[in-house]
């Protein structure tokens, strides 16, 4: 593919990954993270992606969002080829594509919420409008918390805050790694029912790796790995006691 090339009929997609592979290590104890994936995540849905320990799940978020360089294939992402694409390149795509909500909030504990929301942009040199901040915070349920720093707030209200920050810039993807982790079962079901809001109502497109199969029925597609590899792509509605099978059966042949 052509450096910084816009891709041909990407239209419907947000996200494709092409024979990806990523190893760790070198050597005789190198091993392959993603061994040949390829996959296609379109706009306005919500995948959830699956597998026992080691099977690759963040790595795939990782590669997918610029974070990490795989160590073959090709990505794109919203019509961008990300393969050869300097360090400098990749930070700006992620900064103005890319939206993250990791299961630690990252806040930062001397800010407030709007200034939390803002920071990336103003590291960027980009100043966000006060009423841009105000009104993604209102869309995260937080109209009246503005002002307030992270040790005044709930576990679910900083996830909150870092969803709206990673909305702020009107991203192309969301990617989600275990946004719910760290939170209770009613936190995290206000949490994924935000998600899903995002993606039905504003056609958001949104990744999340979870280990959580009660999170995954919430998304439109479930996809499988193991062992570095797709190892099942199912669209729902799936019931968690589908995914879980699935799941387990994906880790006992692992075993």
């Amino acid at each position: 593919m052509p450096r910084h090339g816009i891709v041909a009929g990407m239209t419907t997609q947000t996200v494709v990954l092409e024979d990806v592979r990523a190893t760790y290590g070198t050597g005789d104890r190198q091993l392959a993270a993603l061994d040949g994936v390829s996959v296609a995540f379109e706009r306005g849905t919500f995948t959830a992606v699956m597998g026992p320990s080691g099977s690759g799940k963040s790595t795939l978020l990782h590669c997918a969002a610029g974070l990490d360089r795989p160590a073959g294939g090709s990505i794109v992402i919203d019509g961008v080829v990300l393969d050869d694409l300097t360090e400098d390149e990749l930070t700006r795509l992620r900064r103005d594509r890319i939206g993250f909500v990791f299961q630690a909030f990252n806040l930062v504990s001397s800010l407030t919420a709007e200034q939390n929301v803002a920071l990336p942009s103003r590291l960027a040199g980009r100043r966000i409008p006060q009423a841009d901040i105000a009104g993604a915070l209102t869309a995260v349920g937080l109209a009246g918390r503005l002002r307030h720093r992270p040790s005044e707030l709930s576990g679910g209200e900083q996830q909150r805050v870092a969803v709206a920050r990673a909305l702020i810039s009107r991203p192309a993807v969301v990617f989600a790694d275990e946004p719910t982790g760290a939170l209770d079962s009613v936190t995290s079901r206000n949490i994924l029912d935000l998600l899903r809001e995002l993606v039905d109502e504003h056609q958001q497109t949104v990744v999340m790796v979870t280990h959580d199969p009660v999170a995954a029925a919430r998304a439109d597609r479930v996809v499988f790995l193991a062992d570095g590899r797709i190892a099942g792509d199912v669209r729902g509605p799936l019931e968690p006691e589908q995914i879980a099978a699935r799941t387990a059966q994906l880790v006992e042949g692992s075993c």
